[in-house]
């Protein structure tokens, strides 16, 4: 189930990994381009994964020009972005560590059992939608929304994750404020 691999760096480099987690950046209403202050944790990047709401394509091809990118479909999210390679749901495993991306994870009520339901592997789950960030842990399974970057909605601000992975653990998971 969780075929695709993601390793950790090459020799030489830190032994964890930097994920960069992102989510609901509506471009091109809310995104033009890559705003700095995210572009400055992207730069160290391992692997950045969208859980959705890209809205075009693009920025994924912008974002690729940083590390490599996983993404999953958002509900405005067209053909493109499908194209792209962005499924519905997507279960990758990043150094060791089952991880799990869905953009819609339903009602806040029941969430981390709806997770553990719908990835009974995962360790970890990224998601969006809601613009709310989230970093919560339960069930044995940590449920992580990065926020938006671009869209804050009635956020304070506008935030992405950043995920440190080692040797299948997850060893922190932090929200970050970009506006």
């Amino acid at each position: 189930m969780y075929a695709l691999v993601i390793a950790r760096p090459t020799a030489g480099q830190d032994v964890h990994m930097k994920v960069v987690a992102i989510s609901d950046t509506h471009a091109p209403r809310r995104w033009r381009s890559c705003p700095p202050a995210v572009a400055e944790h992207l730069r160290d990047a391992d692997l950045i994964l969208h859980a959705g709401d890209v809205c075009v394509a693009d920025v994924l091809d912008e974002l690729a020009g940083y590390a490599p990118v996983r993404a999953v479909l958002g509900n405005n999210d067209g053909p493109d972005v499908a194209a792209w390679g962005a499924p519905e749901r997507l279960e990758l495993d990043i150094d060791g560590l089952p991880t799990a991306m869905v953009h819609d994870s339903g009602p806040a009520k029941g969430r981390i059992a709806r997770m553990r339901r719908w990835f009974p592997a995962a360790a970890l789950v990224v998601y969006g939608h809601s613009h709310i960030p989230m970093n919560e842990t339960g069930d044995g399974v940590r449920i992580f929304n990065p926020g938006s970057p671009t869209d804050r909605r009635r956020q304070p601000h506008g935030t992405i994750g950043l995920l440190t992975i080692e040797a299948g653990r997850l060893l922190r998971a932090t929200i970050l404020p970009v506006t």
